[in-house]
């Protein structure tokens, strides 16, 4: 199993020894998932947290209408997981399902806080990691509540810049809480300014 895109990743901020990597590898799995197919449903527990070897995934909540509400997308060396579900071992608030096929390396919350034990720098990289997602996530809040959806589109590209050729148009107007027709209109819009 190739494990090396992860390995990589973590040494961007933090180094592990020969046997820190091998026990390290022990501990997690790599997993392929077909488009379409569901990493975690909304309401079931989420036992993994998942980086993103190849593929990308959606997160989203479904409204009791069924309407879907897409909160992120992730792509190759980003993490997908309803945290919320993961830490706390409750209920997923959301799903998250592949938008193409994709291969995941996976934690699962048992094997995580026996890797915290041995490894404890393994704790360090996470709360890293966690901490940017928490910016993030702060940061789209204010975005979404203060810009329109113009500028909301352009972070959005600047944020995924090769995103757009490998998802449906009608998903990034869910991500940015607009219509696909409004979409087309600010599109349109952008290319005649060019």
């Amino acid at each position: 199993m190739n494990f090396a895109p992860l390995l990589s990743y973590i040494e961007n901020h933090i180094s592990l020894t020969e046997d820190e990597r091998l026990f390290l590898q022990s501990k997690i799995k790599l997993r392929s998932y077909l488009k379409g197919q569901f990493i975690v449903q909304q309401g079931d527990v989420c036992n993994t947290t998942n980086f993103i070897v190849s593929g990308c995934t959606k997160m989203f909540h479904a409204d009791a209408e069924g309407m879907e509400h897409i909160v992120m997308f992730s792509e190759e060396n980003w993490w997908s997981s309803d945290l919320g579900s993961y830490i706390s071992q409750a209920p997923a608030d959301y799903n998250i399902q592949c938008t193409e096929p994709t291969k995941v390396i996976q934690f699962s919350y048992q094997n995580q806080e026996e890797l915290f034990e041995k490894i404890p720098k393994l704790e360090r990289f996470f709360r890293i990691i966690l901490e940017k997602a928490l910016v993030a996530s702060q940061k789209r809040i204010v975005r979404n509540f203060s810009l329109p959806a113009k500028e909301r589109y352009l972070y959005f590209k600047e944020q995924y810049p090769t995103i757009e050729q490998r998802i449906p148009q009608y998903m990034i107007a869910s991500y940015l809480g607009i219509t696909k027709e409004f979409l087309s209109k600010i599109k349109s819009q952008l290319i005649l300014k060019q």
